[in-house]
Protein backbone atom coordinates (compact mmCIF):
# COMPACT_ATOMS: atom_id res chain seq x y z
CA UNK A 1 0.00 0.00 0.00
CA UNK A 2 1.11 3.52 -0.62
CA UNK A 3 -0.42 6.87 0.01
CA UNK A 4 -2.24 8.81 -2.61
CA UNK A 5 0.81 10.75 -3.61
CA UNK A 6 2.36 7.58 -4.86
CA UNK A 7 -0.65 6.45 -6.80
CA UNK A 8 1.17 6.75 -10.08
CA UNK A 9 3.49 3.96 -8.96
CA UNK A 10 0.67 1.47 -8.51
CA UNK A 11 0.30 -1.24 -11.12
CA UNK A 12 -2.41 -0.36 -13.63
CA UNK A 13 -5.25 -2.70 -14.54
CA UNK A 14 -4.20 -4.53 -17.68
CA UNK A 15 -7.70 -5.69 -18.61
CA UNK A 16 -11.24 -6.12 -17.45
CA UNK A 17 -10.07 -9.48 -16.11
CA UNK A 18 -9.30 -7.63 -12.88
CA UNK A 19 -13.01 -8.10 -12.18
CA UNK A 20 -12.17 -11.72 -11.36
CA UNK A 21 -11.34 -10.36 -7.92
CA UNK A 22 -15.10 -10.24 -7.31
CA UNK A 23 -15.53 -13.99 -7.79
CA UNK A 24 -15.06 -14.89 -4.07
CA UNK A 25 -17.84 -12.46 -3.17
CA UNK A 26 -20.18 -13.73 -5.89
CA UNK A 27 -19.61 -17.44 -5.22
CA UNK A 28 -21.97 -17.72 -2.20
CA UNK A 29 -24.87 -16.50 -4.34
CA UNK A 30 -24.69 -18.97 -7.23
CA UNK A 31 -28.42 -19.75 -6.90
CA UNK A 32 -29.45 -16.12 -7.24
CA UNK A 33 -27.06 -15.68 -10.18
CA UNK A 34 -28.55 -18.76 -11.84
CA UNK A 35 -32.10 -17.40 -11.52
CA UNK A 36 -31.00 -14.02 -12.81
CA UNK A 37 -29.30 -15.68 -15.78
CA UNK A 38 -32.44 -17.66 -16.59
CA UNK A 39 -34.53 -14.48 -16.48
CA UNK A 40 -31.97 -12.73 -18.64
CA UNK A 41 -31.97 -15.50 -21.27
CA UNK A 42 -35.77 -15.51 -21.25
CA UNK A 43 -36.04 -11.75 -21.83
CA UNK A 44 -33.38 -11.81 -24.54
CA UNK A 45 -35.14 -14.69 -26.29
CA UNK A 46 -38.52 -12.98 -26.08
CA UNK A 47 -36.98 -9.77 -27.44
CA UNK A 48 -35.68 -11.73 -30.43
CA UNK A 49 -39.10 -13.37 -31.01
CA UNK A 50 -40.96 -10.05 -30.98
CA UNK A 51 -39.87 -8.94 -34.50
CA UNK A 52 -41.20 -12.26 -35.87
CA UNK A 53 -44.58 -11.44 -34.37
CA UNK A 54 -44.42 -7.95 -35.88
CA UNK A 55 -43.70 -9.45 -39.32
CA UNK A 56 -46.71 -11.75 -39.01
CA UNK A 57 -48.92 -8.82 -38.04
CA UNK A 58 -47.71 -6.59 -40.88
CA UNK A 59 -47.97 -9.28 -43.53
CA UNK A 60 -51.32 -10.30 -42.03
CA UNK A 61 -52.82 -6.99 -43.14
CA UNK A 62 -53.16 -8.50 -46.58
CA UNK A 63 -55.04 -11.61 -45.39
CA UNK A 64 -58.79 -11.95 -45.57
CA UNK A 65 -58.87 -14.19 -42.46
CA UNK A 66 -59.74 -11.76 -39.62
CA UNK A 67 -59.53 -14.52 -36.96
CA UNK A 68 -55.94 -15.26 -37.95
CA UNK A 69 -55.10 -11.56 -37.76
CA UNK A 70 -56.59 -11.43 -34.25
CA UNK A 71 -54.38 -14.35 -33.24
CA UNK A 72 -51.28 -12.52 -34.49
CA UNK A 73 -52.14 -9.45 -32.44
CA UNK A 74 -52.93 -11.60 -29.38
CA UNK A 75 -49.64 -13.43 -29.70
CA UNK A 76 -47.75 -10.14 -29.98
CA UNK A 77 -49.47 -8.86 -26.82
CA UNK A 78 -48.64 -12.09 -24.96
CA UNK A 79 -44.98 -11.84 -25.97
CA UNK A 80 -44.88 -8.22 -24.76
CA UNK A 81 -46.35 -9.28 -21.38
CA UNK A 82 -43.79 -12.06 -21.05
CA UNK A 83 -41.02 -9.60 -21.86
CA UNK A 84 -42.26 -7.17 -19.20
CA UNK A 85 -42.46 -9.84 -16.47
CA UNK A 86 -39.04 -11.28 -17.35
CA UNK A 87 -37.41 -7.85 -17.39
CA UNK A 88 -38.87 -6.98 -13.98
CA UNK A 89 -37.70 -10.29 -12.52
CA UNK A 90 -34.22 -9.83 -13.97
CA UNK A 91 -33.99 -6.32 -12.55
CA UNK A 92 -35.05 -7.48 -9.08
CA UNK A 93 -32.63 -10.41 -8.93
CA UNK A 94 -29.63 -8.60 -10.38
CA UNK A 95 -30.08 -5.42 -8.34
CA UNK A 96 -30.54 -7.39 -5.13
CA UNK A 97 -27.45 -9.44 -5.94
CA UNK A 98 -25.44 -6.27 -6.51
CA UNK A 99 -26.50 -4.70 -3.22
CA UNK A 100 -25.77 -7.92 -1.33
CA UNK A 101 -22.31 -8.40 -2.83
CA UNK A 102 -21.29 -4.77 -2.34
CA UNK A 103 -22.46 -4.91 1.30
CA UNK A 104 -20.25 -7.99 1.75
CA UNK A 105 -17.29 -6.24 0.11
CA UNK A 106 -17.67 -3.17 2.31
CA UNK A 107 -17.87 -5.34 5.41
CA UNK A 108 -14.81 -7.36 4.35
CA UNK A 109 -12.84 -4.16 3.69
CA UNK A 110 -13.80 -2.65 7.03
CA UNK A 111 -13.00 -5.87 8.88
CA UNK A 112 -9.64 -6.05 7.14
CA UNK A 113 -8.71 -2.45 7.88
CA UNK A 114 -9.85 -2.67 11.51
CA UNK A 115 -7.45 -5.55 12.03
CA UNK A 116 -4.44 -3.74 10.57
CA UNK A 117 -1.61 -2.61 12.81
CA UNK A 118 -0.77 1.11 13.24
CA UNK A 119 2.09 0.69 10.73
CA UNK A 120 -0.53 0.36 7.98
CA UNK A 121 -2.01 3.76 8.81
CA UNK A 122 1.43 5.34 8.67
CA UNK A 123 1.47 4.57 4.93
CA UNK A 124 -2.09 5.42 3.88
CA UNK A 125 -4.54 8.18 4.78
CA UNK A 126 -7.82 7.24 6.42
CA UNK A 127 -9.67 9.30 3.81
CA UNK A 128 -8.25 7.16 1.01
CA UNK A 129 -9.45 4.01 2.76
CA UNK A 130 -12.92 5.54 3.11
CA UNK A 131 -12.87 6.45 -0.58
CA UNK A 132 -12.26 2.84 -1.47
CA UNK A 133 -15.02 1.62 0.83
CA UNK A 134 -17.53 4.11 -0.60
CA UNK A 135 -16.63 5.41 -4.08
CA UNK A 136 -14.98 2.28 -5.43
CA UNK A 137 -17.68 -0.04 -4.14
CA UNK A 138 -20.34 2.21 -5.67
CA UNK A 139 -18.71 1.66 -9.07
CA UNK A 140 -18.77 -2.08 -8.49
CA UNK A 141 -22.44 -1.87 -7.48
CA UNK A 142 -23.27 -0.27 -10.83
CA UNK A 143 -21.49 -3.12 -12.63
CA UNK A 144 -22.95 -6.06 -10.69
CA UNK A 145 -26.37 -4.51 -10.29
CA UNK A 146 -26.72 -3.32 -13.87
CA UNK A 147 -23.84 -3.31 -16.33
CA UNK A 148 -23.00 -7.02 -16.35
CA UNK A 149 -26.65 -7.98 -16.73
CA UNK A 150 -27.19 -5.47 -19.53
CA UNK A 151 -23.95 -6.56 -21.19
CA UNK A 152 -24.93 -10.24 -21.19
CA UNK A 153 -28.39 -9.40 -22.50
CA UNK A 154 -26.91 -7.32 -25.32
CA UNK A 155 -24.41 -10.05 -26.17
CA UNK A 156 -27.29 -12.51 -26.55
CA UNK A 157 -29.26 -10.02 -28.61
CA UNK A 158 -26.19 -9.25 -30.74
CA UNK A 159 -25.45 -12.84 -31.71
CA UNK A 160 -29.07 -13.95 -31.76
CA UNK A 161 -30.00 -10.92 -33.82
CA UNK A 162 -27.18 -11.56 -36.27
CA UNK A 163 -28.36 -15.17 -36.73
CA UNK A 164 -31.93 -14.07 -37.32
CA UNK A 165 -30.76 -11.30 -39.62
CA UNK A 166 -29.03 -13.95 -41.73
CA UNK A 167 -32.17 -16.08 -41.80
CA UNK A 168 -34.25 -13.07 -42.82
CA UNK A 169 -31.88 -11.93 -45.59
CA UNK A 170 -28.39 -13.30 -46.12
CA UNK A 171 -27.61 -10.60 -48.68
CA UNK A 172 -28.47 -7.68 -46.39
CA UNK A 173 -26.76 -9.33 -43.41
CA UNK A 174 -23.52 -9.64 -45.36
CA UNK A 175 -23.63 -5.91 -46.04
CA UNK A 176 -24.22 -5.23 -42.33
CA UNK A 177 -21.21 -7.31 -41.32
CA UNK A 178 -18.94 -5.21 -43.51
CA UNK A 179 -19.44 -2.37 -41.01
CA UNK A 180 -18.45 -4.44 -37.94
CA UNK A 181 -14.61 -4.08 -38.19
CA UNK A 182 -14.97 -0.31 -38.44
CA UNK A 183 -16.93 -0.36 -35.18
CA UNK A 184 -14.73 -2.81 -33.25
CA UNK A 185 -11.42 -1.02 -33.85
CA UNK A 186 -12.38 2.24 -32.05
CA UNK A 187 -13.74 0.23 -29.13
CA UNK A 188 -10.42 -1.58 -28.68
CA UNK A 189 -8.16 1.45 -29.19
CA UNK A 190 -10.11 3.96 -27.15
CA UNK A 191 -11.01 1.32 -24.55
CA UNK A 192 -7.35 1.01 -23.53
CA UNK A 193 -7.11 4.75 -23.01
CA UNK A 194 -10.33 4.73 -21.00
CA UNK A 195 -8.92 2.05 -18.69
CA UNK A 196 -5.89 4.18 -17.84
CA UNK A 197 -7.94 7.34 -17.38
CA UNK A 198 -10.44 5.57 -15.12
CA UNK A 199 -7.73 4.41 -12.74
CA UNK A 200 -6.15 7.87 -12.70
CA UNK A 201 -9.53 9.48 -11.96
CA UNK A 202 -10.17 7.14 -9.01
CA UNK A 203 -6.73 7.87 -7.56
CA UNK A 204 -7.38 11.62 -7.61
CA UNK A 205 -10.78 11.10 -5.96
CA UNK A 206 -9.09 9.08 -3.20
CA UNK A 207 -6.46 11.79 -2.76
CA UNK A 208 -9.09 14.52 -2.38
CA UNK A 209 -11.04 12.36 0.11
CA UNK A 210 -7.89 11.88 2.16
CA UNK A 211 -7.20 15.62 2.19
CA UNK A 212 -10.78 16.42 3.21
CA UNK A 213 -10.81 13.81 5.96
CA UNK A 214 -7.58 15.12 7.47
CA UNK A 215 -8.74 18.74 7.34
CA UNK A 216 -12.18 18.05 8.82
CA UNK A 217 -10.77 15.96 11.64
CA UNK A 218 -8.48 18.89 12.56
CA UNK A 219 -10.86 21.74 11.76
CA UNK A 220 -10.30 23.61 15.04
CA UNK A 221 -6.54 23.64 14.57
CA UNK A 222 -6.97 24.76 10.96
CA UNK A 223 -9.20 27.63 12.06
CA UNK A 224 -7.01 28.56 15.03
CA UNK A 225 -4.01 29.05 12.74
CA UNK A 226 -6.19 30.82 10.09
CA UNK A 227 -5.15 28.13 7.63
CA UNK A 228 -8.60 27.82 6.04
CA UNK A 229 -7.55 29.46 2.79
CA UNK A 230 -4.54 27.22 2.22
CA UNK A 231 -6.51 24.10 3.21
CA UNK A 232 -9.37 25.05 0.91
CA UNK A 233 -6.92 25.77 -1.90
CA UNK A 234 -5.25 22.38 -1.45
CA UNK A 235 -8.60 20.57 -1.54
CA UNK A 236 -9.73 22.66 -4.51
CA UNK A 237 -6.53 21.78 -6.37
CA UNK A 238 -7.02 18.04 -5.82
CA UNK A 239 -10.69 18.32 -6.73
CA UNK A 240 -9.85 20.17 -9.95
CA UNK A 241 -7.26 17.54 -10.85
CA UNK A 242 -9.91 14.88 -10.27
CA UNK A 243 -12.34 16.83 -12.44
CA UNK A 244 -9.74 17.34 -15.16
CA UNK A 245 -9.01 13.63 -15.20
CA UNK A 246 -12.73 12.84 -15.32
CA UNK A 247 -13.25 15.38 -18.12
CA UNK A 248 -10.58 13.70 -20.25
CA UNK A 249 -12.14 10.30 -19.55
CA UNK A 250 -15.63 11.58 -20.43
CA UNK A 251 -14.37 13.21 -23.62
CA UNK A 252 -12.65 9.99 -24.71
CA UNK A 253 -15.75 7.96 -23.98
CA UNK A 254 -17.95 10.49 -25.80
CA UNK A 255 -15.72 10.33 -28.89
CA UNK A 256 -15.89 6.54 -28.84
CA UNK A 257 -19.68 6.65 -28.52
CA UNK A 258 -20.02 9.09 -31.43
CA UNK A 259 -17.84 6.97 -33.71
CA UNK A 260 -19.56 3.70 -32.85
CA UNK A 261 -23.13 4.99 -33.10
CA UNK A 262 -22.53 6.89 -36.35
CA UNK A 263 -20.83 3.98 -38.08
CA UNK A 264 -23.49 1.59 -36.83
CA UNK A 265 -26.48 3.57 -38.00
CA UNK A 266 -24.78 4.68 -41.22
CA UNK A 267 -24.43 1.03 -42.06
CA UNK A 268 -28.09 0.40 -41.23
CA UNK A 269 -29.26 3.29 -43.43
CA UNK A 270 -27.24 1.94 -46.33
CA UNK A 271 -28.65 -1.54 -45.87
CA UNK A 272 -32.21 -0.19 -45.62
CA UNK A 273 -31.75 1.64 -48.91
CA UNK A 274 -30.84 -1.62 -50.60
CA UNK A 275 -33.68 -3.46 -48.78
CA UNK A 276 -36.23 -0.90 -49.94
CA UNK A 277 -35.17 -1.52 -53.51
CA UNK A 278 -35.63 -5.30 -52.95
CA UNK A 279 -39.19 -4.72 -51.68
CA UNK A 280 -40.03 -2.67 -54.76
CA UNK A 281 -38.61 -5.46 -56.89
CA UNK A 282 -40.65 -8.13 -55.07
CA UNK A 283 -37.61 -9.92 -53.69
CA UNK A 284 -38.93 -9.61 -50.10
CA UNK A 285 -42.13 -8.63 -48.31
CA UNK A 286 -42.72 -5.45 -46.35
CA UNK A 287 -43.05 -7.51 -43.17
CA UNK A 288 -39.71 -9.19 -43.83
CA UNK A 289 -38.03 -5.82 -44.35
CA UNK A 290 -39.57 -4.45 -41.15
CA UNK A 291 -38.41 -7.61 -39.34
CA UNK A 292 -34.92 -7.09 -40.72
CA UNK A 293 -34.96 -3.42 -39.73
CA UNK A 294 -36.00 -4.26 -36.17
CA UNK A 295 -33.27 -6.88 -35.86
CA UNK A 296 -30.73 -4.48 -37.35
CA UNK A 297 -31.73 -1.79 -34.86
CA UNK A 298 -31.53 -4.32 -32.03
CA UNK A 299 -28.07 -5.43 -33.14
CA UNK A 300 -26.91 -1.82 -33.55
CA UNK A 301 -28.34 -0.91 -30.16
CA UNK A 302 -26.57 -3.90 -28.63
CA UNK A 303 -23.24 -2.82 -30.13
CA UNK A 304 -23.73 0.76 -28.91
CA UNK A 305 -24.74 -0.43 -25.43
CA UNK A 306 -21.73 -2.74 -25.26
CA UNK A 307 -19.40 0.15 -26.12
CA UNK A 308 -20.95 2.16 -23.28
CA UNK A 309 -20.79 -0.76 -20.87
CA UNK A 310 -17.18 -1.43 -21.82
CA UNK A 311 -16.24 1.95 -20.35
CA UNK A 312 -18.13 1.11 -17.14
CA UNK A 313 -16.36 -2.23 -16.92
CA UNK A 314 -13.01 -0.46 -17.36
CA UNK A 315 -13.75 1.82 -14.42
CA UNK A 316 -15.02 -1.06 -12.30
CA UNK A 317 -11.90 -3.09 -13.14
CA UNK A 318 -9.73 -0.29 -11.76
CA UNK A 319 -11.91 -0.03 -8.65
CA UNK A 320 -11.82 -3.80 -8.13
CA UNK A 321 -8.06 -3.81 -8.45
CA UNK A 322 -7.80 -1.15 -5.75
CA UNK A 323 -10.14 -3.03 -3.43
CA UNK A 324 -8.39 -6.36 -3.92
CA UNK A 325 -5.09 -4.57 -3.32
CA UNK A 326 -6.43 -3.34 0.02
CA UNK A 327 -7.86 -6.74 0.97
CA UNK A 328 -4.56 -8.45 0.14
CA UNK A 329 -2.33 -5.90 1.86
CA UNK A 330 0.20 -7.72 3.98
CA UNK A 331 0.43 -6.77 7.64
CA UNK A 332 3.60 -7.45 9.58
CA UNK A 333 1.59 -8.00 12.78
CA UNK A 334 -0.26 -11.29 12.52
CA UNK A 335 -1.70 -13.80 14.93
CA UNK A 336 0.10 -17.15 14.97
CA UNK A 337 -1.48 -19.99 13.00
CA UNK A 338 -1.87 -21.98 16.21
CA UNK A 339 -1.98 -19.49 19.07
CA UNK A 340 -1.11 -20.55 22.60
CA UNK A 341 -3.82 -19.99 25.21
CA UNK A 342 -2.89 -17.40 27.82
CA UNK A 343 -2.92 -19.08 31.26
CA UNK A 344 -5.92 -18.12 33.38
CA UNK A 345 -6.23 -16.36 35.69
CA UNK A 346 -3.85 -13.79 34.22
CA UNK A 347 -1.22 -12.80 36.80
CA UNK A 348 0.18 -9.87 34.82
CA UNK A 349 3.89 -10.68 34.85
CA UNK A 350 5.51 -8.67 32.05
CA UNK A 351 9.02 -9.10 30.68
CA UNK A 352 10.97 -7.23 27.99
CA UNK A 353 14.03 -9.24 27.03
CA UNK A 354 16.75 -7.32 25.18
CA UNK A 355 14.18 -5.53 23.01
CA UNK A 356 15.28 -3.33 20.13
CA UNK A 357 12.66 -1.55 18.07
CA UNK A 358 12.55 0.96 15.20
CA UNK A 359 9.34 2.43 13.84
CA UNK A 360 8.65 1.46 10.19
CA UNK A 361 8.70 5.11 9.11
CA UNK A 362 12.01 5.73 10.91
CA UNK A 363 14.07 2.63 10.18
CA UNK A 364 17.39 4.32 10.94
CA UNK A 365 16.47 5.45 14.47
CA UNK A 366 16.03 3.06 17.41
CA UNK A 367 13.07 3.96 19.61
CA UNK A 368 14.26 1.22 22.01
CA UNK A 369 17.75 -0.19 22.08
CA UNK A 370 18.43 -3.41 24.00
CA UNK A 371 15.79 -2.80 26.70
CA UNK A 372 15.30 -5.47 29.36
CA UNK A 373 12.65 -4.96 32.02
CA UNK A 374 10.64 -7.25 34.28
CA UNK A 375 7.42 -6.20 35.99
CA UNK A 376 6.12 -8.44 38.76
CA UNK A 377 2.42 -9.28 39.07
CA UNK A 378 0.58 -6.50 40.89
CA UNK A 379 3.54 -4.10 40.71
CA UNK A 380 3.12 -0.45 39.74
CA UNK A 381 5.96 0.74 37.54
CA UNK A 382 6.31 4.31 36.30
CA UNK A 383 8.08 5.11 33.04
CA UNK A 384 9.58 8.59 32.95
CA UNK A 385 12.06 10.51 30.85
CA UNK A 386 12.28 13.20 28.17
CA UNK A 387 9.92 13.24 25.18
CA UNK A 388 10.92 10.64 22.60
CA UNK A 389 12.86 8.56 25.13
CA UNK A 390 10.78 5.41 24.43
CA UNK A 391 8.17 5.43 27.21
CA UNK A 392 5.01 5.24 25.09
CA UNK A 393 6.76 2.78 22.77
CA UNK A 394 6.87 0.33 25.68
CA UNK A 395 3.07 0.44 25.92
CA UNK A 396 2.61 0.12 22.15
CA UNK A 397 4.84 -2.95 22.03
CA UNK A 398 3.04 -4.44 25.03
CA UNK A 399 -0.28 -4.02 23.19
CA UNK A 400 1.48 -5.57 20.17
CA UNK A 401 0.66 -2.73 17.87
CA UNK A 402 4.20 -3.33 16.64
CA UNK A 403 6.76 -6.15 16.96
CA UNK A 404 10.37 -5.49 17.96
CA UNK A 405 13.13 -6.14 15.44
CA UNK A 406 14.97 -8.19 18.07
CA UNK A 407 14.31 -9.55 21.53
CA UNK A 408 10.93 -10.65 22.82
CA UNK A 409 8.12 -9.56 25.13
CA UNK A 410 6.34 -12.07 27.35
CA UNK A 411 3.17 -12.03 29.43
CA UNK A 412 3.01 -14.58 32.22
CA UNK A 413 5.95 -16.34 30.58
CA UNK A 414 4.34 -16.64 27.12
CA UNK A 415 5.72 -14.63 24.18
CA UNK A 416 3.19 -12.17 22.79
CA UNK A 417 3.91 -13.44 19.30
CA UNK A 418 2.62 -16.88 20.39
CA UNK A 419 -0.70 -15.44 21.60
CA UNK A 420 -3.78 -14.28 19.71
CA UNK A 421 -3.87 -10.50 20.05
CA UNK A 422 -7.54 -10.43 21.06
CA UNK A 423 -6.77 -13.00 23.78
CA UNK A 424 -4.17 -11.04 25.72
CA UNK A 425 -5.62 -7.59 24.95
CA UNK A 426 -8.75 -8.56 26.88
CA UNK A 427 -6.53 -8.56 29.96
CA UNK A 428 -5.34 -4.98 29.41
CA UNK A 429 -7.04 -1.65 30.11
CA UNK A 430 -5.52 1.37 28.36
CA UNK A 431 -5.88 5.08 29.04
CA UNK A 432 -4.13 6.80 26.09
CA UNK A 433 -2.52 10.21 26.15
CA UNK A 434 -5.10 11.47 23.65
CA UNK A 435 -8.38 9.96 24.89
CA UNK A 436 -10.78 8.82 22.19
CA UNK A 437 -14.41 9.84 22.67
CA UNK A 438 -16.93 8.27 20.29
CA UNK A 439 -19.91 10.07 18.75
CA UNK A 440 -22.44 8.49 21.09
CA UNK A 441 -23.74 8.99 24.63
CA UNK A 442 -21.54 9.37 27.70
CA UNK A 443 -22.90 6.09 29.04
CA UNK A 444 -21.97 4.15 25.90
CA UNK A 445 -18.53 5.78 25.83
CA UNK A 446 -17.77 4.42 29.28
CA UNK A 447 -19.48 1.09 28.54
CA UNK A 448 -17.03 0.68 25.64
CA UNK A 449 -14.66 -0.68 28.28
CA UNK A 450 -17.03 -3.57 29.05
CA UNK A 451 -20.06 -3.76 26.72
CA UNK A 452 -22.04 -5.98 29.08
CA UNK A 453 -21.81 -3.63 32.07
CA UNK A 454 -24.99 -2.39 33.73
CA UNK A 455 -25.93 1.28 34.07
CA UNK A 456 -25.13 1.10 37.77
CA UNK A 457 -21.62 -0.27 37.07
CA UNK A 458 -21.06 2.51 34.53
CA UNK A 459 -21.93 5.15 37.10
CA UNK A 460 -19.72 3.55 39.75
CA UNK A 461 -16.77 3.70 37.32
CA UNK A 462 -17.57 7.33 36.48
CA UNK A 463 -17.63 8.25 40.18
CA UNK A 464 -14.29 6.52 40.71
CA UNK A 465 -12.83 8.58 37.84
CA UNK A 466 -14.30 11.85 39.20
CA UNK A 467 -16.50 12.09 36.10
CA UNK A 468 -19.94 11.59 37.66
CA UNK A 469 -20.66 15.21 38.58
CA UNK A 470 -20.07 16.79 35.16
CA UNK A 471 -21.74 13.90 33.32
CA UNK A 472 -24.83 14.08 35.53
CA UNK A 473 -24.98 17.84 34.87
CA UNK A 474 -25.24 17.38 31.09
CA UNK A 475 -28.69 18.07 29.53
CA UNK A 476 -29.61 14.37 29.34
CA UNK A 477 -27.16 13.21 31.98
CA UNK A 478 -25.32 10.02 31.08
CA UNK A 479 -27.47 9.69 27.96
CA UNK A 480 -26.20 13.00 26.54
CA UNK A 481 -24.68 12.83 23.07
CA UNK A 482 -21.02 13.88 23.31
CA UNK A 483 -20.53 14.78 19.63
CA UNK A 484 -17.85 13.73 17.20
CA UNK A 485 -14.55 13.23 19.04
CA UNK A 486 -16.26 14.47 22.22
CA UNK A 487 -16.52 18.13 21.17
CA UNK A 488 -18.95 18.78 24.04
CA UNK A 489 -16.28 17.97 26.64
CA UNK A 490 -13.11 19.71 27.77
CA UNK A 491 -9.74 17.96 27.54
CA UNK A 492 -9.81 17.04 31.22
CA UNK A 493 -13.36 15.74 31.01
CA UNK A 494 -12.46 13.53 28.04
CA UNK A 495 -9.58 12.11 30.02
CA UNK A 496 -11.80 11.30 32.99
CA UNK A 497 -14.28 9.51 30.70
CA UNK A 498 -11.38 7.47 29.31
CA UNK A 499 -10.24 6.64 32.84
CA UNK A 500 -13.78 5.58 33.77
CA UNK A 501 -13.75 3.31 30.72
CA UNK A 502 -10.53 1.67 31.92
CA UNK A 503 -11.88 1.32 35.47
CA UNK A 504 -15.00 -0.39 34.13
CA UNK A 505 -12.91 -2.82 32.09
CA UNK A 506 -11.51 -4.21 35.36
CA UNK A 507 -8.50 -5.84 33.65
CA UNK A 508 -5.51 -7.37 35.47
CA UNK A 509 -3.10 -5.08 33.59
CA UNK A 510 -3.50 -1.31 33.53
CA UNK A 511 -1.64 0.99 31.11
CA UNK A 512 -1.76 4.72 31.77
CA UNK A 513 -0.18 7.01 29.18
CA UNK A 514 -0.15 10.53 30.65
CA UNK A 515 -3.60 9.72 32.04
CA UNK A 516 -3.84 12.85 34.22
CA UNK A 517 -1.99 15.34 32.03
CA UNK A 518 -5.14 17.31 31.11
CA UNK A 519 -6.63 17.47 34.61
CA UNK A 520 -6.76 20.44 36.94
CA UNK A 521 -5.14 20.10 40.35
CA UNK A 522 -8.36 19.17 42.19
CA UNK A 523 -9.47 16.60 39.61
CA UNK A 524 -5.96 15.18 39.45
CA UNK A 525 -5.97 14.48 43.17
CA UNK A 526 -9.36 12.74 42.89
CA UNK A 527 -8.36 10.70 39.87
CA UNK A 528 -4.94 9.88 41.29
CA UNK A 529 -6.61 8.43 44.37
CA UNK A 530 -8.95 6.41 42.10
CA UNK A 531 -6.06 5.17 39.98
CA UNK A 532 -4.07 4.13 43.05
CA UNK A 533 -7.05 2.20 44.33
CA UNK A 534 -7.61 0.67 40.90
CA UNK A 535 -3.94 -0.34 40.66
CA UNK A 536 -4.15 -2.43 43.84
CA UNK A 537 -3.62 -6.06 42.89
CA UNK A 538 -3.06 -5.12 39.23
CA UNK A 539 0.09 -4.82 37.17
CA UNK A 540 0.26 -1.14 36.27
CA UNK A 541 2.53 0.73 33.88
CA UNK A 542 2.32 4.50 34.14
CA UNK A 543 3.89 6.84 31.57
CA UNK A 544 4.23 10.32 33.01
CA UNK A 545 6.08 13.57 32.54
CA UNK A 546 4.70 15.03 35.77
CA UNK A 547 6.73 13.26 38.40
CA UNK A 548 4.33 14.20 41.20
CA UNK A 549 1.91 11.59 39.80
CA UNK A 550 4.42 8.71 40.10
CA UNK A 551 6.15 9.37 43.40
CA UNK A 552 4.30 6.46 45.03
CA UNK A 553 5.06 3.91 42.29
CA UNK A 554 6.79 0.72 43.44
CA UNK A 555 9.55 1.40 40.93
CA UNK A 556 10.38 4.21 38.56
CA UNK A 557 12.15 3.38 35.31
CA UNK A 558 14.01 6.30 33.73
CA UNK A 559 14.35 6.21 29.94
CA UNK A 560 16.80 8.24 27.91
CA UNK A 561 17.35 7.91 24.14
CA UNK A 562 15.66 4.51 23.92
CA UNK A 563 17.56 2.93 26.83
CA UNK A 564 16.97 2.47 30.54
CA UNK A 565 19.09 5.03 32.36
CA UNK A 566 18.09 4.14 35.93
CA UNK A 567 15.58 2.14 38.00
CA UNK A 568 14.51 2.74 41.59
CA UNK A 569 12.07 4.47 43.93
CA UNK A 570 11.53 8.21 43.85
CA UNK A 571 13.69 8.86 46.92
CA UNK A 572 16.47 6.55 45.76
CA UNK A 573 16.63 8.09 42.29
CA UNK A 574 16.67 11.63 43.69
CA UNK A 575 19.50 10.68 46.04
CA UNK A 576 21.36 8.97 43.20
CA UNK A 577 21.43 12.13 41.07
CA UNK A 578 21.46 11.85 37.30
CA UNK A 579 18.64 12.45 34.83
CA UNK A 580 15.73 11.75 37.22
CA UNK A 581 17.15 14.00 39.92
CA UNK A 582 17.57 16.77 37.35
CA UNK A 583 13.96 16.38 36.16
CA UNK A 584 12.70 16.31 39.77
CA UNK A 585 14.66 19.43 40.60
CA UNK A 586 13.19 21.27 37.61
CA UNK A 587 9.62 20.27 38.42
CA UNK A 588 9.50 20.40 42.19
CA UNK A 589 11.98 23.21 42.89
CA UNK A 590 11.14 25.56 40.02
CA UNK A 591 7.41 24.83 40.16
CA UNK A 592 7.01 23.58 36.60
CA UNK A 593 4.58 20.84 37.54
Amino acid sequence: MSDSSGSEDRPKAKKVGALRGLVPFLAPYRGMMGLALMALIMTASVSLILPLAVRRVVDGFNTADVALLDKYFGAALGIAALLAVGTGLRYYLVTRLGERVVADIRRALFDRVMGMSPAFFERIMTGEVLSRITTDTTLILSVIGSSVSVALRNVLILFGGLALLFLTSGKLTGLVLLVVPAIVVPIIVLGRKLRRLSRENQDWIAASSGSASEALSSVQTVQAFTHEGATQAEFADLTEKSFSSAKTRIKTRAVMTVIVIFLTFAGIVGVLWIGARDVRGGAMTVGALIQFVIYAVMVAGAVGALSEIWGELQRAAGATERLVELLNTDDAIKDPTRPVALPRPVKGEIAFEDVTFRYPTRPDTSALNGVSLRVAPGETVALVGPSGAGKTTILQLLMRFYDPQSGQITLDGVALTDLARADFRRSIALVPQDPVIFATSARENIRFGRPGATDAEVEVAAKAAAAHDFLAALPQGYDSYLGERGVMLSGGQKQRVAIARAILRDAPILLLDEATSALDAESELLVQAAVEKLAEGRTTLVVAHRLATVKRADRIVVFDQGQIAAIGTHDALVAEGGLYARLARLQFTEGLV
